[in-house]
């Protein structure tokens, strides 16, 4: 019997589920866990998928692959930064292509990937108890041309028929929105070990699922916020070790990376953690030195809100081409670990204006809505319609290397466009057809998905010859180019795929003493909120004495100074209380609203008064807010509004065939 199951291919963890009569369930691993890591360790012959492979990374990090996505589908130039950071070996191709080297072997970063996909594929047949022949398989929704080929690929190689390439917040609005009979629009924040994306989406009543504007970064993650954690650590043993760089000491590294996810998710749920490492290095003294550090939930806030912050401006831009507001939007549904950090939960809850909601497993609900896409192409789950769109705008290269759009991004998805060229110089042979992605001007700033020769144009003026070109895009997001010349007839057609340009055969005691020290725990938990209440307010001063210190007289800059250093006494002295944090807290706060109210009444504010709203001439700030385009609010022109009209018969008719088709 045919089985289709839906896997969400992760940075960090993977996830596989499968639709049992109509309800998606999640299908564990072999070692009965509900995501599997997405490591592998290689050996010579030998292959490990999931945990086993990631405690290997301890005592073997070179021959230990994570984080493999980062690198699927792109080019060595591309990704030569990341591997600085990688403590196995990343080698260029000759064809520009990025390879992964262990031992005395090179792989495709889709060979990695095609591993954990095997395993994933060999656990569900185990657990389902008959073979799995085909999958859904998720991808970020701003993974360009080529990852989304490579990821197929890698399917492919895992020897899975990769029926459909989604998008991983369109998977997880269709985990969320299956069975809801209201009209939604729904926000879905997704942010991933290594990617995140925004997405905007509307839930019909029909179980009509049509994705409005995708937006995001495919080079920042749960990874990024560990690596912080990596480089405080680093920092703080070279302080109190005699200068002693952990970075030169790949082992180490591998120890630190570990220990700094746990404490990311740790601090998720305390105020405070205290990170040791025994025996991390030797030192000159030829002794064992530890490490010992307590990193307290501010100082992680302190040192990770500038990458929080770099997922807001996607929020607006997804919002911006969606033509919504925040006021328009039902839900926010929050997806993958990352988002599980309380800093995170609180920018999205100020940038969209609702508290954020984990109502499917913030882990799983991706590969749920994958599976439940599997469901609908088989027939098992019916009446739900899926309407896509491609994350980035396609473009042809024209004369002076700048570029001509063919398929705007968040277009709905298949789609097919035409546009016609001609030729630079008179008597041209031969033409050219370079395809790009992105949203710069010019070509050399885009992705560059692969080009391709029209020869045979017969001798004439230039402008005279037409050059018809064709975009035809998939329901995978899945790229081909055709080209023809209009009076000889001739074409060429090609698959952009140069990023799987590979052969055939290649192609996861302590309750008794909780409840004996609960009381005592308790008393800690306040004592640790309260310091982290004051140190919190300590941290936003300090950082408003650097960024507007020609606002501040000496007195307050030295106040602000005086601040820090007490905060970090009352941190070393184990016997601080929570009388003694609330207390300096209350002095400092009343000290704070000083400093602001002074700063609102220079710029000419009324502290006072309530925050107001936007006219749409520009007197809020935002760059297109004259223009009526503000995206914090609805100021749009009569005209724009026949425009959007236009727009949305264009979005009925395309809904209509769609049912049509799914009907025949």
């Amino acid at each position: 019997m045919w089985k289709i199951i839906g896997i969400d291919l992760g940075t960090t963890n993977s996830a596989c589920a499968y639709v049992l009569g109509e309800k998606p369930e999640i299908i564990p691993n072999s070692e009965w866990e509900r995501t599997t890591p997405s490591v592998v360790y290689i050996k010579w012959d030998e292959v490990v998928v999931g945990t086993i492979a990631k405690r290997k990374a301890v005592l073997n990090p070179k021959n230990t692959i994570f984080e493999a996505k980062r690198l699927i589908g792109r080019k060595y130039d591309e990704v030569k930064k990341d591997s600085e950071n990688m403590p196995y070996d990343i080698v260029a191709w000759p064809g520009g292509e990025c390879l992964i080297k262990i031992d005395d072997k090179e792989y495709r970063p889709a060979q990695i990937a095609a591993f954990v996909l095997q395993k994933i594929k060999k656990d569900a047949e185990k657990y389902l108890g008959d073979t799995v022949d085909g999958a859904v398989i998720t991808v970020p929704a701003h993974f360009n041309d080529s990852q989304r080929q490579a990821t197929k690929a890698a399917g492919e190689i895992a020897g899975l028929k990769v029926e459909r390439i989604i998008n991983e917040p369109t998977a997880a609005a269709l985990a969320y929105g299956a069975g809801k009979m209201k009209d939604e629009i729904v926000a879905v924040y997704d942010f991933g070990g290594g990617t995140f994306d925004v997405t905007i989406l509307s839930i019909g009543e029909e179980w009509t699922f049509e994705v409005l504007s995708t937006a995001g970064d495919t080079q920042l993650g749960g990874a990024d916020i560990d690596t912080r954690i990596v480089n405080w650590l680093i920092e703080q043993f070279k302080v109190m070790n005699d200068g002693i760089d952990l970075s030169k000491d790949i082992n180490a590294m591998a120890r630190l990376k570990d220990e700094a996810e746990k404490a990311k998710i740790q601090l998720s749920q305390s105020e405070s953690i205290d990170i040791t490492i025994p025996y991390i290095c030797m030192g000159a003294d030829n002794q064992p030195r530890n490490l010992q550090e307590t990193l307290t939930r501010a100082q992680f806030e302190n040192m990770i809100e500038d990458l929080v912050d770099r997922t807001i401006a996607p929020v607006h831009q997804a919002l911006k081409d969606a033509k919504k507001t925040t006021n328009d939007i039902n839900e926010v549904i929050l997806v993958w670990g990352s988002t599980r950090v309380p800093l995170v939960v609180k920018k999205v809850w100020d940038a969209l204006g609702k508290e954020p909601k984990a109502t499917v497993n913030p882990d799983e609900a991706v590969a749920i809505g994958a599976a439940i896409q599997g469901g609908i192409i088989k027939g098992d789950v019916s009446d739900i319609l899926l309407l896509d769109v491609t994350p980035l705008s396609l473009w042809v290269e024209v004369e002076g290397r700048i570029v001509d759009i063919v398929i705007p991004r968040n277009t709905t998805i298949p789609v097919k466009k035409q546009k016609t060229y001609s030729t630079a110089v008179d008597n041209q042979p031969a033409v050219t057809i370079h395809v790009v992605q992105g949203e710069r001007p010019m070509a050399s700033d885009n992705k560059s998905l692969g080009q391709f020769n029209l020869d045979g144009i017969p001798p004439a003026q230039r402008w005279l010859p037409q050059i018809e070109v064709t975009f035809d895009m998939d329901a995978n997001g899945i790229l081909n180019v055709a080209a023809k010349e209009k009076t000889t007839g001739k074409e060429q057609t090609v698959t952009i795929q140069w990023a799987t340009n590979m052969s055939e055969d290649e192609i996861t005691k302590m309750q008794e003493e909780a409840e004996k020290f609960a009381e005592e725990d308790a008393k800690k938990k306040e004592v640790i909120e309260s310091r982290h209440k004051y140190e919190s307010l300590v941290f936003g001063l300090e950082k408003l004495a650097k960024e507007q210190a020609d606002k501040l007289d000496e007195d307050e800059k030295t106040k602000i100074s005086d601040a820090v250093k007490e905060m970090a006494t009352l941190k070393a002295d184990e016997a601080t209380t929570k009388e003694i944090y609330d207390s300096k807290y209350e002095e400092l706060d009343t000290f704070a609203n000083g400093i602001y109210k002074k700063m609102q009444e220079a710029a000419g504010m009324d502290p006072n008064a309530a925050a107001g709203g936007c006219a749409g001439d520009g007197s809020c700030g935002g760059d297109d807010c004259a223009d009526g385009n503000c995206g914090d609010h609805d100021h749009t022109t009569g005209e724009d509004a026949e425009v959007i009209d236009a727009d949305d018969e264009k979005k009925d008719e395309k809904k209509d065939e769609k049912k049509d088709e799914k009907k025949d």
